[in-house]
């Protein structure tokens, strides 16, 4: 499809004289169209809850969730695979970012990086693709040549591939075994797609991982029980989060995410049921990290 014609590239008859308005008019417009995203991505739910079950089991038989794309799409899903270990306490090699040119490209426009269709493929070899894998491309257009490239090549090794896109019927969603369509229409600013799109891409990526890792066990009521304390702050939270989940003074959930060697979920387990060392740790292995499920058997079982 020519670049004219893509419903990303029109013009927003509301903002035809933005060039006219106020600071306040201009900010006002701004908003009014952002909150067009969320309705247009409600539609949208069962493509996502989908992808979401899928990418559950490719983890659970070791597959990764890999989000590839160029400039602001690549940047999007490297920021989302970026905050997955010390939100989640994942492993950095369980969801992975890949950007057109690089990490140069991160902060850099790079000419000519999107239109190399053989990098995107190259790309995706270079880190071991594998059938147990999910290649999620990135494209508000849903034509970059770069993605397209990896997604054929996901095709081709046999992983499953997933399409995030902002236009009606593009190649990457003819491509793709599922495909999330977030049609969000004419930007504020003709073209340029860092703005809804961009926002309906980041809300997309947001709910995969965060549904993910809630179905894998990572998410306790509504508590992200596998944090990592890696700074000050973190060890805060963490700390708030094991007095939230069990009641216990700032002391007490001190002392447990102490002697459980600062891992948030075994000093939860540790003041719900008593148990101690590796009591906790074992019992949390027997469930495959299922805080809940550790919990349940407990006292299922009787112990008190």
């Amino acid at each position: 499809m020519e670049i004219a014609k893509l419903n990303t590239e029109q013009q927003n008859p509301k903002t035809m004289n933005i060039d006219l308005m106020s600071t306040e008019e201009i900010i006002t417009i701004i908003n009014q169209e952002d909150t067009l995203v969320p309705n247009v991505l409600a539609r949208q739910v069962p493509n996502i809850s989908e992808v979401v079950d899928r990418i559950v089991d490719a983890f659970k038989k070791g597959g990764r969730l890999i989000y590839i794309g160029a400039g602001t799409s690549g940047r999007l899903g490297i920021i989302d695979a970026s905050e997955c270990p010390p939100t989640f306490g994942t492993d950095p090699g369980l969801v992975v970012g890949i950007i057109a040119g690089g990490k140069e490209a991160m902060t850099e426009a790079l000419e000519g990086v999107e239109d190399d269709k053989q990098q995107g493929q190259a790309d995706l070899a270079n880190i071991n693709l594998t059938p147990d894998d999910i290649v999620v491309g990135i494209a508000a257009s849903g034509r970059t040549p770069y993605t397209i490239g990896a997604l054929e090549y996901a095709k081709e090794i046999g992983a499953l591939t997933v399409s995030v896109v902002c236009s009606k019927d593009s190649e990457m969603e003819k491509i793709s075994d599922h495909s999330i369509s977030a049609v969000v229409g004419p930007e504020v600013i003709t073209g340029s797609t860092r703005m809804k799109a961009g926002t309906a891409q980041k809300l997309v990526l947001n709910m995969l991982s965060t549904a993910s890792m809630i179905k894998l066990g990572k998410v306790y009521g509504n508590l992200m029980v596998d944090v990592q304390m890696t700074n000050e702050k973190l060890h805060n939270r963490a700390v708030n989060i094991v007095k939230m989940a069990t009641g216990a003074s700032d002391e007490e959930a001190r002392t447990a995410i102490k002697e459980q060697n600062y891992h948030t979920k075994a000093a939860i387990l540790q003041i719900t049921t008593g148990l101690r060392g590796t009591e906790v740790k074992e019992l949390l292995e027997k469930h495959g990290g299922y805080l809940r499920d550790a919990i349940s058997e407990f006292y299922k079982d009787g112990a008190n």
